[in-house]
């Protein structure tokens, strides 16, 4: 058996991948710290004494700074004790966390059921109205009292009567757990818990365990993980986009840098060319050599 303190934070419902629904009750189960370990010898029985949450220091007494300051632990805001063989491990300074249980356990919670002041038999013990007829003078009465004649000069104990009705220890058994969260501090339970919303509950494995095959609780749909995945698909896709953005930028930016390098290459031949025509150009011509005159011709 293990046992571990939480508080009762309010109901929910989530949803499993194949889409089962559980309606469950959100109980945050923060560390509990062992701040004494309990024994046969010392105390009579074996029990872990634990803190739940903890609280300014300068909120506390002198005895209770000396309790905490003996064990090592900061100061805490509730004390408790947890029993169960599977806790015999601990010790002083040790923290039982929600990861004590785990999806599929069957558990009992026991908490302090809601307080609802003096009330009547009828809302009490649910006890049946009597006639609404205008003539009845008898409408939400606790009906009679006597006892058949037995001793009708008292009122046999244990008669279900008007008083206090509420805020009474309540014990729901074989709830299903349905997600224990050690990272986040939750433990999920389905249906309902007794108290109010941020009040202290037990935790504790089921004493009767019903009979047949275990129930198995289908994997839960983690939102928050498929968000994560989303964005990072988005950004995935959006540095693919970038990326195939800049090597097109790139691929058009080298393609205009050679078309200006063979614009240029053939700007400078034509250049060249055309220095050459010029040079040709002015070249001097070379003289054409002179005839001879025949001797004749001079008159020889």
């Amino acid at each position: 058996m293990k046992q571990i303190i939480g508080r009762k934070m309010g109901m929910t419902e989530v949803f499993a991948k194949d889409g089962t629904m559980y309606a469950v009750t959100v109980i945050e189960v923060l560390p509990n710290v062992v701040t004494q370990v309990k024994t046969l010898e010392k105390d009579g029985y074996d029990a872990l004494q634990v803190g739940f949450e903890e609280k300014k220091e300068s909120r506390a007494n002198k005895a209770e700074k000396g309790h905490f300051a003996k064990a090592g632990v900061p100061v805490m805001q509730v004390l408790g004790e947890i029993k169960g063989d599977e806790l015999a491990n601990f010790k002083v300074g040790d923290k039982v966390t929600a990861d004590i249980f785990k999806a599929g356990d069957v558990v009992d919670v026991i908490g302090t059921s809601k307080g609802r002041g003096y009330a009547g038999t009828i809302k009490r013990w649910g006890h049946k109205i009597g006639p609404k007829g205008h003539g009845s003078g008898y409408h939400r009465g606790q009906g009679s009292f006597a006892n058949n004649g037995r001793n009708n000069a008292r009122v046999i104990p244990g008669k279900k009567m008007s008083g206090h009705h509420g805020n009474l220890s309540a014990t729901i058994l074989n709830q299903l757990v349905v997600e224990a969260n050690a990272e986040k501090n939750y433990i999920l339970v389905r249906g309902s818990v007794p108290g109010a919303k941020k009040s202290l509950v037990l935790i504790r494995s089921a004493i009767k365990v019903q009979l047949g095959k275990p129930e198995k609780v289908h994997d839960l749909i983690d939102f928050e993980a498929e968000k994560r995945a989303a964005e990072e698909a988005r950004k995935a896709e959006e540095a693919r986009i970038a990326a195939e953005k800049l090597a097109a930028e790139e691929a058009a930016k080298k393609a205009a840098e050679e078309a200006k390098a063979a614009e240029e290459a053939a700007k400078k031949a034509a250049e060249e060319a055309k220095a050459n025509e010029a040079k040709v150009e002015e070249a001097p011509k070379a003289e054409e050599p002179k005839a001879e005159v025949a001797p004749e011709a001079k008159g020889e």
